[in-house]
């Protein structure tokens, strides 16, 4: 690959580095096709159980790459459709994967940056690192990664974000549910570590059925087809090897079988 680094941090840990650092980690087409690609290899790969994104060097991610960005301000409305229609296909392809997937956050996460903190399950960021949804700053709008900084956020925050393109620091990001952790830049790779780790003890197909149920649920009422839905689907999880090795393992006092050893 051209823009990114593939590496194992861990044993059944593995992470997606962007690497364009002299431009911040921007993305064009060519990164958002070997995003895609990357997620798509590391789904299927037994051996992965959780996918850490990280940028290289001082910043996270830029967003849009601006020459890119410029491109697509001249061409067809065909070729917009179906470029962003590329850019839209690797973010959901992130969030829907069946594995966890944890974003490691340093500097500036901008524009799309944010939208891939957000399409991750878990954000962590060091404590020097901003934030600023920032696409209306150059007359568009953060239409694609709309859905996952309202998602992460909520409405009112995530419009705010958007309208002001305004930039704030991780302690802003914590509060308002951007980021899920803050640490000292130096404790940043030993917090992924431990998230890692803590990620690994849960069972696969276990954490398969999370991520499945948890897309269906909104916030509100607890409607009866809500109800029913978790009662299918619990009745059916208690009933797999998995379910049995779990409460095996635990009763037993020894670690599970999914756990790295």
């Amino acid at each position: 690959m051209q823009t990114l680094k593939l590496s194992t941090r861990q044993p059944g840990v593995a992470q997606v580095t962007m690497a364009r650092s002299a431009v911040f980690n921007a993305f064009d087409e060519a990164m958002i096709g070997e995003l895609d690609a990357a997620f798509a290899k590391l789904i299927e790969d037994p051996a992965v159980r959780v996918i850490v994104l990280a940028g290289e060097g001082k910043h996270f991610s830029a967003g849009a790459d601006l020459q890119w960005m410029q491109r697509a301000s001249t061409a067809t409305l065909d070729w917009n459709l179906q470029d962003a229609r590329r850019f839209a296909a690797m973010l959901a392809r992130i969030e829907t994967a069946p594995k966890p997937t944890v974003a490691r956050i340093q500097g500036a996460a901008l524009g799309g940056g944010v939208g891939l903190a957000c399409a991750c399950d878990i954000a962590i960021a060091s404590a020097d690192a901003s934030f600023s949804v920032s696409e209306a700053r150059f007359g568009i709008l953060p239409a694609v990664i709309g859905p996952y900084v309202t998602n992460a956020v909520g409405k009112r925050q995530a419009r705010r974000l958007a309208l002001t393109t305004e930039r704030i620091g991780a302690a802003e990001a914590l509060q308002i549910g951007l980021v899920q952790k803050v640490v000292a830049a130096d404790a940043l790779d030993a917090a992924v570590d431990a998230a890692s780790v803590a990620l690994l003890a849960g069972g696969p197909a276990a954490q398969r059925e999370i991520k499945r149920l948890f897309a269906q649920l909104e916030v509100g009422p607890v409607t009866p087809e809500v109800i029913e839905l978790t009662a299918q689907t619990i009745s059916r999880v208690r009933g797999t090897d998995e379910a049995r090795e779990g409460f095996a393992a635990f009763l037993g006092k020894r670690p599970a079988s999914w756990i790295p050893r």
